[in-house]
């Protein structure tokens, strides 16, 4: 007897999952493919607008998607019976949600501030703003309306942008200029640093939040000036006022300060000035020059290589005993171990009014009593043999007259002999005419 047994073909059963990498539907969308076939020996993978394209491998790992759609992913499954089973699935992906948007100020920057935006937001559907310090605070619409914010500072603008599945949000800042506040800085000119008529005086301009100024001088020259900071010259004595009205497109503030202007007593003032012995001096440690043009003492390694006429009074001390000592002209300093001063002018001195035999006389009562130049300007001030001569330490205060090149006349006040190594030198009060 003989026998058959008929063959039976295996079954497939075609299945797969897809899993969208990190649940990101918004392109490029990564998508990972687990293949649970069961029965196959060979597949056949399509994947519509997929990269790659198509596979032959059972797990075709991760497919990239560049353009947002619906997309047929197919397998195709076979084995050596000639079985075949097929499997779809619809993959959507979704536009890149991409947040964005401008901040378009109406005006200027001033409180109230009105500020109008403009969404360039991608691939959303959904929107939320929230706006600090706004009025209106939220808004969900894609293009709010127009957000007024009220106070000075800098404000927080948040967009949340969604597409239903995924969330995204972007921040931006809203600055408003700080509140309008009027305020300035009087800085007299150099030579009018004591207030005496007549006074040149810039006004420094230190307002917040202001686009503009105007002052008003009622007794000054100009009476009148637009400029962001202002010069003006006040020429009488008494209290004056200055006006300063700082303002912006929204709103004014203004700001009122008296100045007093004295009476000119043409007399300069300068008090405990120290001009050291000339080993101080020509060792750098301590200045034997002064000027009363720019009010500074000069050591030897600080007189101006060029041009040094400034300089109006020099003093030489021959050592730290003080036993010589003598007020010098500038133009002859390089006759008492001091460096040629660069164009150097001429003042005369009277040293020792007790012989100099000349008129010309100032007690220290005088000079500590002198408010202007009354004294001063009728002193004959004449250089003499006995008047030039070097003087001590033994006669403390002693007065020494001069004038300068320029003809204002002067006195000074030697106070004190200060004994201390090659650091030594005077201390002095000086009280000259200013013109």
């Amino acid at each position: 007897m003989a026998s058959c047994a008929k063959e039976v073909a295996l079954p497939i059963q075609a299945d797969f999952a897809v899993e969208v990498v990190d649940n990101d539907y918004s392109v490029p969308v990564r998508v990972r493919i687990s293949n649970q076939t069961e029965g196959a020996d060979t597949y056949e993978w399509t994947f519509e607008g997929g990269n790659p394209s198509i596979s032959n491998d059972r797990n075709p790992g991760i497919i990239q998607y560049n353009t947002h759609g619906d997309y047929t992913i197919s397998l195709k499954a076979s084995n050596r019976d000639g079985v075949q089973e097929t499997k779809d699935y619809v993959l959507t992906t979704d536009e890149g949600v991409v947040p964005g948007f401008n901040i378009i100020p109406e005006g200027d920057d001033f409180a109230p501030m009105t500020v109008s935006f403009e969404n360039t937001t991608q691939g959303a559907s959904t929107y939320r703003w929230t706006f600090e310090g706004g009025v209106p605070s939220i808004s969900e619409a894609r293009t709010p309306g127009k957000i007024v914010f009220l106070e000075p500072g800098e404000h927080l603008v948040t967009l949340e942008v969604g597409n239903g599945r995924e969330t995204h949000s972007l921040q931006d800042t809203v600055k408003v200029s700080a509140e309008l506040f009027a305020d300035f800085e009087i800085v007299p000119a150099f030579a009018d640093d004591d207030y005496q008529a007549p006074v040149t005086l810039t006004l420094v301009n230190k307002s917040v939040g202001a686009t503009g100024a105007e002052w008003t001088f009622a007794t000054a020259t100009p009476s009148f000036s637009s400029a962001t900071d202002a010069v003006i010259t006040i020429s009488e004595p008494g209290v004056h006022q200055i006006k300063l009205k700082a303002f912006n497109t929204k709103r004014s503030d203004s700001k009122i300060v008296e100045v007093i202007i004295f009476e000119d007593t043409n007399l300069r003032v300068f008090e405990h000035i120290e001009l050291g012995i000339a080993t101080a001096h020509n060792s750098n440690q301590k200045g034997a020059f002064f000027s009363t043009v720019t009010r500074e003492v000069y050591h030897s390694a600080e007189i101006p290589s060029e041009d040094a006429s400034a300089i109006d009074i020099a003093f030489f001390a021959l050592n730290p005993e003080f036993n010589f000592n003598k007020f010098v002209s500038p133009d002859e300093v390089q006759e008492y171990t001091f460096d040629l001063i660069p164009n150097a002018t001429y003042t005369k001195f009277i040293n020792l009014q007790e012989s100099c035999e000349c008129q010309a006389s100032l007690s220290v009562e005088e000079f500590d009593g002198m408010l202007d130049d009354s004294l001063l300007e009728p002193l004959q001030i004449e250089e003499t043999m006995g008047g030039i001569q070097d003087f001590d330490s033994t006669v403390v205060p002693r007065i020494v007259l001069f004038e300068t090149s320029d003809g204002r006349k002067g006195a000074i006040k030697l106070k004190e002999f200060v004994q201390d190594g090659t650091n030594s030198h005077i201390v002095m009060d000086v009280k000259v005419q200013k013109q």
